[in-house]
């Protein structure tokens, strides 16, 4: 495929250049971390995102990895760090500008949010003089997303929701869609573009974005973890900024049509009958919602055949809280959740491999 500056990549690359992020100039072959200072909080003390960017020997396209938008999304956050520790600046070519931490204020007060309730992934293109969330988003796109030629944007599901490795992009645009497939999650989402987030003002300027989903806030995931970090590498050898190695190909994504949220039909305990990446079908029971005696209890059941890619954790529901996020396909539902059962194997392996290595680099 063609990068963003117009050449094919090939196995001879020339010598790469140096990159700027805000102010701060990296050298070929070299990598720097950055802080990038995006607002003051009352205290006068400085709120600043930390940065690290790797500059290749060798020229190639700029990726830029960020996660923890949401404060309390920890797993990306993990992932960037095992993604540094994999990364030779000397044999890499083009760039690679790592932000585990976006919204700093929410990860120091383990919240999604912001300090005004602001969801940052809804405040893109920001304000210079704006609020906090306005300035950081404003100043992050700014100083650091459009020096970048893609974006890969790691989430997790919201506090008490864990969500099955998945990929959303706007799959309309070409390179997007070559990109997220590259990934190799076994679900692919054709998600709309929101107002105000990270993926739409990147596409408004030709910057294609894919958006990570995998595990729980406010916790480590290890299989949605390794998904990540294994995704990225992908990623960057597919753009030529890895070796090709010779592994065993990734599966091969199902895109899903839709999805929907089944929620729940009156306040009590839940008792899930599901789990992640399960095919339900129609009329299948999902959930038991019951009160704390268990005199009144209602069934919650699938409105549709599909596969569960979401589910609450917290077993205390209010009625129309969604806890069961089901998937729906074009494919025969057997065959995405034998893909779903195949990629949780091969990531499970790939995860046991690396902590084995890292219990003897320790």
């Amino acid at each position: 495929m063609r990068n963003r500056r117009g050449r094919e990549h090939v196995a001879r690359a020339k010598p790469n250049q140096s990159i700027t992020i805000s102010g701060v100039s990296v050298a070929p072959g070299q990598r720097a971390v950055i802080d990038l200072e995006v607002a003051q909080l009352y205290t006068h003390t400085p709120l600043s995102i930390p940065i690290e960017v790797i500059n290749g020997a060798k020229e190639g396209p700029v990726l830029l990895v960020n996660a923890a938008i949401h404060g309390d999304e920890l797993n990306g956050v993990e992932a960037v760090r095992q993604l540094l520790g994999r990364i030779d600046e000397s044999r890499l070519k083009g760039t690679v500008v790592a932000v585990p931490v976006v919204n700093v204020f929410g990860l120091i007060h383990k919240s999604r949010y912001l300090p005004d309730r602001r969801d940052l992934n809804r405040c893109f293109p920001g304000s210079e003089r704006g609020s906090i969330a306005g300035r950081l988003a404003y100043q992050f796109f700014n100083q650091v997303v459009k020096h970048c030629n893609y974006v890969i944007d790691l989430h997790t599901g919201a506090i008490h929701r864990s969500n099955l490795p998945q990929i959303r992009a706007n799959l309309s645009n070409e390179t997007t869609s070559e990109i997220a497939h590259a990934f190799g999650t076994p679900i692919i989402i054709d998600a709309v573009l929101r107002d105000g987030s990270l993926r739409a003002i990147a596409e408004e300027h030709s910057i294609p974005v894919i958006t990570y989903e995998g595990g729980e806030a406010l916790r480590f995931d290890p299989i949605p973890i390794a998904a990540a970090v294994e995704g990225v590498m992908r990623v960057m050898r597919l753009l030529g900024m890895l070796r090709k190695t010779r592994k065993k190909s990734p599966i091969t994504p199902v895109i899903a049509r839709s999805t929907s949220w089944v929620r729940a039909e009156q306040n009590g305990i839940l008792r899930s009958q599901v789990t992640l990446g399960d095919r339900v079908d129609k009329g299948q029971v999902l959930a038991f919602i019951s009160d704390p005696l268990g005199r009144s209890e209602v069934e919650v059941k699938a409105p549709r055949e599909g596969i569960v890619i979401g589910i609450q954790t917290l077993p205390l529901v209010n009625e129309g809280d969604a806890i069961v996020h089901i998937a729906f396909f074009y494919a025969e539902n057997r065959l995405v959740q034998e893909t779903v059962e195949t990629y949780i194997d091969e990531v499970m392996e790939q995860a046991g491999e690396e902590l084995v290595m890292s219990s003897m680099l320790g």
